[in-house]
């Protein structure tokens, strides 16, 4: 259960903070008015909250696993939203970044943090 709530809480989180990010934007470089800049505010805020509800009591444990995920939503969201054309790279780079996460995240705690 708790590999399906990290999953989820991060799901959430990028589509919070990259669709939050992508309002912004909207708003500064697309000329959509202010409306999607609010509305990416409040999203970039629920991002905040919903980072909090992992289970690992580690801020920089979280967030640095997160930055995995960042990256592959992004690209993710730039292909699906914006029509982004990745290179091999692009992939390359991700599938490494969620192999960091992952590593992160999931390995299993040292004797030192056991006994913290």
């Amino acid at each position: 259960m708790t590999v399906l709530r990290i999953s989820i809480l991060f799901l959430l989180a990028a589509v919070a903070e990259i669709g939050g990010a992508w309002l912004v934007w909207q708003a500064v470089k697309e000329n959509r008015g202010w409306l999607f800049a609010v509305l990416g505010v409040m999203a970039l805020g629920a991002y905040g909250f919903i980072a909090a509800l992992q289970p690992d009591a580690h801020f920089g444990r979280v967030l640095a696993s997160y930055g995995g995920i960042f990256i592959a939503g992004s690209l993710a969201w730039g292909i699906i939203i914006d029509g982004f054309k990745p290179t091999t790279w692009d992939w390359v780079g991700s599938a490494v970044a969620l192999v960091g996460a992952a590593i992160v995240i999931f390995a299993p705690a040292s004797q030192a943090d056991a006994a913290a």
